[in-house]
């Protein structure tokens, strides 16, 4: 089974990848050329921002 569609909209992605220093990864060779854990990372990194943001309603 494959998705359509991930919650995290491509700009978000690229921008927290940038954040965490692997856009070049993604740039270059995709996002299947980078590591699990960098990915776990960026999934960190965005249910982080996406906590502040609800704590700051």
């Amino acid at each position: 089974m494959s998705r359509r569609g991930g919650i995290m909209s491509e700009s978000l992605k690229a921008e927290i990848a940038k954040e965490l220093g692997v856009s070049n990864i993604v740039e270059n060779e995709g996002w299947g050329s980078v590591s699990s854990r960098d990915c776990g990372n960026i999934v960190k990194k965005a249910i982080e921002m996406a906590e502040r943001n609800l704590s700051n309603r």
